[in-house]
């Protein structure tokens, strides 16, 4: 093994196997990847595989780590990429508008199509001279500490045996490496189905006065029906298409047997959206497209000595509410490789004693376990927010006041959103911090609810009606105290 360059075999080529493979290769390792479906990018095979068209909410994380390969990919990928400002409400029957912004400073996150992402990382990965890519290979058996792995031909039936230094497993939520991985390690897994699935649908391009398509609707928000117990959201495509997801639970799914009941019930609860998907294209793709169903995977550690690590979905299968699942697997890809450079983990084995590899490995399960579960919490908590607190005057007003103090004092309160998608912070102390900033939230709410209730009494119950909005109401009120508050916080 003396100074016998590295190799790794990635399995599972998804965006965030890809992606590891072009950091593994630039750091000169002999790359092996593999994958269990065709290759996505022949025209042959398109319509043989059925990706889930759930559009990506490209963040800073994610784009973080596309950057960090010196390949300019994250140009690439936002080449095709759609800015989405904040959040859209549809809310009540007709669809009433109320636009949230993400960020008080114009951040946006980035809406890409999930197919085109993994089909330029994979042309990326396999444009350099030391990644070798292979399709139609599933993996069967792997023995970590031989290093060796049998997958098979899923054409031919054919096995087919590899070995490599590392193994890495980016094979998703039923990863293969995983289940390889238990055998050797004392593994806490755990996996959890929530009670509610999605469906696919699709808002298809108006036809413009000029012949064109355009949008339907706003193409700068992500857009929500939030109904409390379920909800409905859209992103947008290149082609001025919305990809639109229905989420609600198994129980709501079941009772639509029929034409009828789908269209009562998108007419009592979706009934702008009826006019933008159109009557006929709605039936058509709810009733042919696959009610699919929501899994959390955690599990802990993520390794094996020098011999196998696992990354995205097959270590943290999140819900998809908070738009973290691939930039966290992204961000995986970006620490693996910066504790590699902290441990001087070389292209080539320095003898038997080199152990930086397996002090690296180590590093990243002891760092990485803590964010995973708080980002994985997180999600499924944003489900709830979308759906139903999303429309609270509570939660409103929290938001406000929140975004007022972020202005006010920005580095002593942050929204959590902003922590979460447009930094860097690791989850875990975004999630702390969040909860710590509770108590200023409640000293600013109090001094607003004193300034309301003050500026109501001083101002006469009919002078209400010259403030445009119960937002301007707010606002007033906190303007009086804010000098105030920002002393307290300081």
């Amino acid at each position: 093994m003396t100074n016998k360059t590295r190799s790794v075999a990635i399995v599972g080529a998804g965006p965030v196997g890809a992606l590891m493979a072009v950091y593994f290769a630039n750091r000169g390792w002999n790359v092996h990847l593999y994958e269990t479906r065709p290759d996505m990018r022949l025209p042959e095979n398109k319509a043989k595989i059925q990706n889930r068209s759930i559009n990506l909410a490209l963040s800073v994380r994610g784009l973080t780590a596309l950057k960090g390969t010196g390949l300019a990919l994250d140009e690439l990928i936002m080449k095709s990429g759609l800015p989405m400002r904040g959040r859209m409400l549809h809310i009540g029957r007709e669809g009433q508008l109320v636009s949230q912004d993400y960020g008080v400073h114009g951040e946006c996150i980035n809406s890409v199509d999930r197919a085109k992402l993994n089909e330029d990382l994979i042309t990326a990965a396999e444009a350099l001279s030391n990644v070798h890519v292979s399709f139609n290979l599933a993996l069967k058996r792997a023995n970590l500490d031989k290093g060796t792995l049998e997958l098979e031909n899923k054409i031919t039936k054919e096995v087919v045996r590899a070995e490599a230094d590392l193994i890495v497993g980016c094979d998703g939520a039923y990863s293969a490496v995983r289940n390889s991985l238990m055998r050797y390690v004392r593994m806490d897994f755990e996996q959890e189905y929530i009670p509610h699935g999605y469906c696919e649908l699709s808002i298809p391009p108006k036809i413009g006065a000029d012949g064109k398509p355009e949008f339907a609707m706003d193409s700068q928000h992500l857009h929500i029906w939030p109904r409390h117990k379920f909800m409905m959201i859209a992103l947008p495509n290149p082609d001025k298409s919305f990809t639109v997801t229905l989420f609600m639970p198994f129980a709501n799914f079941e009772a639509i047997h029929n034409e009828q009941d789908l269209m009562a019930f998108f007419e009592e609860y979706f009934t702008d959206a009826v006019t933008l998907i159109g009557k006929d294209f709605l039936i058509k793709e709810y009733f042919k497209n696959p009610k699919g169903s929501l899994v959390m995977v955690k599990a802990n550690p993520y390794h094996y000595k020098d011999r196998c690590i696992i990354l995205g979905d097959a270590a943290h299968s999140m819900v998809p509410f908070y738009g973290q699942g691939m930039n966290c697997g992204f961000e995986d890809v970006r620490i693996l490789d910066s504790l590699l450079s902290e441990f001087n983990v070389k292209s080539t084995k320095q003898g038997d004693s080199d152990k930086s590899l397996e002090q690296a490995l180590q590093a990243y399960t002891d760092r990485r376990a803590k964010d995973l579960k708080a980002i994985c919490e997180l999600a499924l908590y944003n489900y709830t927010e979308m759906r139903h607190g999303v429309t609270s005057p509570v939660y409103l007003m929290r938001k406000k006041i929140e975004s007022w103090l972020h202005l006010l004092v920005p580095t002593r309160v942050i929204p959590l959103y902003t922590m979460v998608s447009f930094s860097n912070r690791p989850y875990s102390e975004a999630y702390g911090r969040h909860h710590r900033q509770g108590f200023w939230l409640g000293v600013a709410g109090a001094a607003v609810g004193l300034g309301t209730a003050a500026g109501l009494v001083l101002a006469g119950w009919k002078q209400r009606r010259q403030l445009r909005d119960v937002g301007e109401l707010f606002k007033a009120a906190f303007l009086n105290a804010a000098h105030s508050v920002q002393k307290l916080v300081q």
